[in-house]
């Protein structure tokens, strides 16, 4: 999996929204009114306005000299320099939480969230779970664009299907890519046949979104980097007789957005310590 770095104000998170993202049930309700014409659950279309309310903490956009863990962990190898003459600047990715109400199976409400299985033929991270997405394209006009894109790409899943409601917080990985988090909402769940591109992806399956705020099925494991100790958090997933390991990336955006979706923090302690990016990279030293 990816290295995986956010902003944050302390080591101590607290899920908390703007007053315009607290609005009431009712209200969301009479605005979500409009998109049931449309064919949407009324669920849907209430969750689709809360998220469009979501703006990412301040400071988070842009900024290459400070990033902090969102889920604390490393993955593996990173390499830093303190060779002044190579300015560290991230390229950009983006990955697609495609959402979408599936039957309530006793694991949460419902709402649940499309994954794949890495091909396990790829030189990195192969076999291994994640969100779909990827690197973006000179051509693409956005994060969502990009996302979007690659999903379709991988999964045959088509953009015209998904409706882009938010944009979370930038994501480093080990790679260093700052990866973007783009919420889609699948409306018509039966319309999408997954087509994966075997080339990029073993099998595509989804999961409860609820899941990765709860300590069922969950493992964590301490690791220390700088002096700071943090934890990589594990599930474990069945479904269709198949079993799925979710964790290090993967895991970590989906904790972030579960929590903003039903606004509460997850049950477990995430342990989440802060992380100064380097301005500078070569291949000299290498983060653990």
């Amino acid at each position: 999996m990816l290295f995986l770095l956010r902003k944050v104000p302390s080591l101590s998170i607290t899920i908390t929204s703007p007053p315009s993202y607290s609005a009431s049930l009712s209200r969301l309700k009479n605005m979500a009114s409009i998109n049931n014409s449309n064919g949407i659950s009324s669920k849907l279309a209430v969750l689709a306005q809360q998220l469009r309310l979501y703006k990412p903490p301040p400071g988070d956009a842009d900024d290459d000299d400070e990033v902090v863990s969102q889920v604390g962990f490393a993955e593996s190898a990173s390499r830093i320099s303190n060779q002044a003459s190579e300015r560290f600047r991230p390229k950009r990715a983006a990955v697609l939480i495609c959402l979408f109400e599936g039957n309530n199976d006793g694991s949460g409400d419902g709402l649940r969230v499309i994954l794949t299985k890495r091909s396990s033929t790829l030189s990195t991270h192969s076999g291994e779970v994640s969100l779909p997405g990827g690197k973006a394209e000179e051509d693409d006009v956005d994060d969502a664009y990009t996302a979007k894109r690659e999903a379709n790409e991988e999964i045959g899943l088509d953009p015209s299907l998904v409706n882009v409601v938010a944009i979370l917080e930038p994501f480093l990985s080990k790679h260093l890519l700052r990866v973007i988090p783009v919420i889609g909402i699948l409306s018509d769940r039966s319309a999408f046949n997954p087509t994966p591109n075997v080339d990029e992806v073993d099998d595509v399956f989804d999961a409860p979104l609820e899941m990765f705020l709860k300590d069922e099925n969950r493992r964590s494991e301490e690791r220390e980097w700088m002096g700071d100790t943090y934890l990589i958090h594990y599930f474990n997933y069945e479904i269709n007789g198949k079993s799925y390991l979710i964790w290090g990336l993967t895991a970590g955006i989906l904790i972030r957005a579960a929590s903003i979706v039903y606004k509460r923090s997850p049950a477990f302690l995430e342990q989440n310590p802060k992380f100064k990016v380097p301005g500078v990279v070569n291949n000299d030293t290498i983060m653990p």
